[in-house]
């Protein structure tokens, strides 16, 4: 098996440059492009490389300590085993190269470069298996909030998620991680323009509701059942004022004061719970 072990090669230095690129909203470049070629992703920890082998994403190379490699019967052993057989390429690194390589201060034994696949705005709206419940993420920063906020959707039954131009990608290594493996679970555009995003749900008959901290509809009297997309706000500012306009229907969570409102995450769960609630009964 090839081996790495000094922290100049150049492979070390292609994961390096894959981390800085796709951390934070970054350029067209940085992001899985939609209707375009499939993206490198960058696949840090034992479960999300073995998420991604099992939803059919393609590894191109794995780079695993050489230590965990010793037990043929280990869980590393079996992913590089699983990598090699569907045409990647796997390499055993010491743990300082490790170190290097991936993007977390104590790596879990094995990280790779995937390729995601890109998700065409009309995919997300056209769910023909369950009635549409798409996520709009608009302007959230934090990828740790958009990752738990695609794996909360494919939890509760969500259909799809849509990252508005300015959020976080959802495809960045540290979105995945909190994902883990949502991303790869369900369609997941990114760099949408907000328009557009309005305008396919009016072509798939899927009503917008924007979620704010107050003056919405209380979320135990809004009817999730029929098809819908609700969009979450970034940190702090929330929704903008103009968006809540544009799609004319909003909701509220009710809550004790004095608390006026929540992580844009925890939101995401209460109101994705709540709408898989709804649909069960």
């Amino acid at each position: 098996m090839e081996r790495i072990s000094s922290r100049q090669n150049a492979v070390v230095k292609r994961f390096r440059d894959l981390a800085r690129t796709t951390r934070g909203t970054g350029s067209s470049r940085d992001h899985a492009s939609q209707g375009g070629h499939a993206a490198e992703v960058l696949l840090d920890g034992e479960h999300l490389v073995h998420e991604a082998i099992t939803c059919g994403i393609a590894v191109e190379i794995a780079a695993i300590s050489e230590k965990a490699l010793t037990n043929n019967r280990g869980a590393l052993a079996r992913i590089a085993r699983d990598v090699k057989k569907r045409g990647g390429r796997v390499v055993a690194v010491t743990e300082q190269v490790l170190a290097a390589m991936s993007p977390v201060q104590h790596p879990s034994g094995v990280v790779a470069i995937g390729r995601a696949r890109p998700i065409d705005l009309g995919v997300v709206f056209s769910s023909t298996l369950h009635l549409p419940l798409v996520v709009i993420v608009a302007g959230v920063q934090d990828p740790g909030n958009v990752g738990a906020i695609i794996r909360t959707a494919a939890a509760f039954g969500a259909t799809g998620v849509i990252a508005i131009d300015g959020t976080a990608n959802p495809f960045g290594w540290k979105a995945l991680r909190g994902a883990m493996g949502g991303t790869f679970r369900l369609p997941v555009t990114a760099r949408a323009a907000l328009p557009d995003v309005i305008d396919a749900a009016g072509d798939a008959g899927v009503r917008v509701i924007a979620a704010v901290p107050r003056g919405g509809t209380p979320l135990p009297s809004l009817d999730l059942r029929a098809p819908a997309a609700i969009v979450l706000g970034g940190e702090g500012a929330g929704v903008d004022p103009d968006t809540v306009r544009a799609v004319g229907q909003s909701v509220t969570i009710p809550m004790g004061a004095p608390v006026e409102s929540l992580n844009v995450a925890a939101a995401a769960a209460v109101i994705l719970y709540e709408a898989m609630r709804q649909r069960r009964a």
